[in-house]
């Protein structure tokens, strides 16, 4: 008998039926596992049956039905080991994905079958099931049915425990594992069997049990969310914060437009939590599902967002911000009214990071004390040089990892074994933060950044006093001010987006080892033959190269400073005549979609400068590719 859920209306599952009337063939199946990318910031693939990248269809084929029931006995084996003989206790959420519930069928019946507890929360936002992972000991970990931000027909899993996913030796195992399972020709048989061998009773249980659990992750990730706007987990300061932001936002009325794309942060605490400090909310595509454009938060996918944006301002000034998130909601970009013209404009992703590193370091700074740690930010590779002008400013040491959250969270615990306190941390390049103690990114805790840096006004006065704007400050902002003002006081940079066209290269080479020895040969040669054009033209008499892998940055030019397969971030910094540094490009191979990635940042406000050295750098990366 079909299950649907009582909140949505979707079709769940149905108990009773056997998705497979026969098993594919074992080379079929292989077949289908040739597009699936495995890496630590997601496993995925287009899951939709139609093979379309944008198809809204809730079937995957015989083939995807039992890559997903392998995908559940790998973490399934991760997890027993980890938990034995104990009897693991898991979550189960997706986003709202058409293909998410067919893909959790075959999950959940692997692990009944493998005498695992399951608490399915069905779609949910990916920090509410990371939250309620973290604070329930209880649970062992999490598998999170999501392709991210990759368009709608592609899905996958994300795995982890203890507030975020796993990240280097577990993902390397799970991997591990996953390839094993596959290369068994037997694994058809043996996943059949295992999906039609579950206790019946058991599964009606967990699907009649997705209520409750998910009203108490909503409620656990409520909570959650408070203590990191707080940065305490003490009743009083939770209350403190939520008093003094509610009082400013009394003052200095702030409105939000919330443009949820359908995603699965439509049936989260987004409206309920910004109401709460008094922030006014308008709700746009608002529906699981609803989805209007495309899933990615970048550029045009802002624009419907913008433009209800700019329709409220006119009619209420106090709607001065936007955010969208992608569809498992664990990243958003922003919009926001620029007062002066009374247009809505789309932040970058490195722009609305760099609000939020801000917002943050003077809120640590001004309640910093002699005994208090010092401070640090953990950072990718790709993140703009204005987030080191920035924590240079507040006096905090900067430190970067290699592409992919879990390499920033790794790196983050790292820092704080060493003693330092590690507040905020992310990728600029795709904009949000994460703030501790949450272990991902959140829009959430990105939006209430940049509502502090507006209400209190302290933190402001703090950044323009440090940063050689106190007259600025004085003259125009003491009484109020916008995003527009405090964007004109960032150090000025121009970075490559990360979703321009001219961001993404496809690339013939399969081999990421051969590709970057060949670009060194290249860039060494060009390095010589336009020394002079750069600095004539650019001041640019440097440069030195660093290679990321992991939590890990590695200084030094050639081979010998990498390792493996090679497939992490390669960086080419160039200093002016006085050796400071001014200008990147970066290169880097995507983990989770067929495509190079590359980059230029450049310090100040020069477009120009920025397209030459990306066109640059593309030239001998696709020199090097043939």
């Amino acid at each position: 008998m079909q299950r649907f859920d009582k909140t949505t209306g979707f079709l769940i599952a149905d108990p009773d039926n056997n998705y497979l009337n026969t098993l594919p063939g074992y080379n079929s199946v292989l077949e289908a596992t040739e597009s699936l990318i495995l890496s630590a910031s997601g496993w995925r693939k287009i899951f939709a049956i139609e093979g379309g990248e944008e198809s809204t269809t809730e079937k995957i084929s015989p083939e995807d039905y039992i890559i997903a029931s392998i995908m559940a006995l790998s973490f399934s084996s991760f997890i027993k080991k980890r938990t034995a003989p104990r009897k693991p206790l898991i979550l189960l959420g997706m986003d709202s994905r058409f293909t998410g519930p067919a893909i959790a069928d075959a999950m959940t019946r692997i692990f009944i079958n493998q005498n695992i507890d399951v608490r399915s929360l069905f779609i949910v936002a990916a920090p509410e099931i990371m939250a309620y992972s973290a604070v329930d000991s209880n649970i062992d970990g999490f598998a999170y049915i999501s392709a991210s931000h990759n368009p709608v027909g592609h899905n996958g899993l994300k795995f982890g425990s203890n507030g975020g996913v796993y990240g280097g030796e577990e993902s390397k195992e799970l991997i591990s594992t996953f390839k094993e399972l596959i290369a068994d020709k037997n694994i058809i048989t043996r996943a059949g069997i295992s999906l039609n061998s579950f206790d019946k009773s058991k599964y009606i249980n967990v699907i009649d049990s997705i209520s409750s659990w998910k009203e108490k992750a909503y409620t656990e990730y409520l909570n959650f969310s408070k203590s990191v706007i707080a940065d305490s987990n003490h009743i009083k300061s939770i209350d403190n914060m939520q008093l003094e932001l509610k009082t400013a936002a009394g003052k200095r009325k702030i409105g939000i437009i919330s443009e949820l794309n359908g995603s699965a942060r439509t049936l989260s605490i987004d409206k309920e939590i910004l109401e709460s400090y008094g922030i006014s909310v308008q709700s746009i595509n608002n529906k699981p599902r609803e989805i209007v454009h495309r899933i990615v938060p970048e550029g045009f996918s802002l624009d419907n967002c913008r433009e209800e944006l700019e329709k409220w301002y006119h009619k209420d000034n106090r709607y001065i911000l936007g955010y969208v998130p992608d569809n498992d909601g664990d990243r958003g970009n922003l919009v926001y009214i620029n007062e002066k013209t009374g247009k809505a404009e789309i932040l970058e992703a490195q722009e609305v990071f760099a609000l939020a590193v801000l917002s943050e370091l003077a809120f640590m700074s001004l309640n910093k004390t002699p005994e208090s740690p010092p401070l640090a930010i953990a950072v990718n590779g790709p993140t703009s040089m204005r987030i080191d002008a920035i924590a240079k400013t507040f006096g905090v040491d900067l430190f970067r990892a290699e592409v992919g959250e879990a390499n920033v969270v790794n790196l983050a615990k790292d820092l704080r074994k060493k003693g330092y306190l590690v507040r905020i941390l992310g990728e600029g390049s795709n904009g949000g933060n994460i703030t501790y103690p949450a272990a991902v990114r959140d829009p959430i805790n990105t939006v209430f950044s940049v509502i502090k840096l507006i209400l209190f006004k302290d933190l402001f006065k703090l950044w323009c006093n440090l940063s050689g704007k106190k007259d600025l400050y004085k003259t125009n902002y003491k009484d109020e001010y916008g995003i527009g003002d405090i964007l004109s006081t960032l150090p000025p940079f121009t970075t490559t987006s990360a979703f321009d066209d001219q961001a993404i290269m496809k690339i013939k080479t399969n081999d990421h080892k051969v590709l970057k020895q060949k670009y060194e040969e290249i860039f060494l040669a060009d390095w010589e033959k336009n020394a002079d054009f750069l600095k004539d033209e650019f001041d640019i008499h440097s440069w030195k190269e660093l290679n990321y892998e992991g939590q890990e940055e590695k200084l030094g030019f050639g081979m010998d400073f990498r390792s493996g397969l090679e497939k992490g971030g390669l960086k080419i910094i160039f200093s002016n005549k006085v050796g400071l540094d001014t200008d990147y490009i970066w290169m880097r191979g995507s983990g989770t979609e067929p495509v190079f990635r590359v980059l230029a940042d450049c310090m100040g406000k020069n477009s120009k400068r920025e397209e030459w050295l990306l066109k640059w750098h593309r030239s001998m990366i696709e020199r090097a590719d043939k």
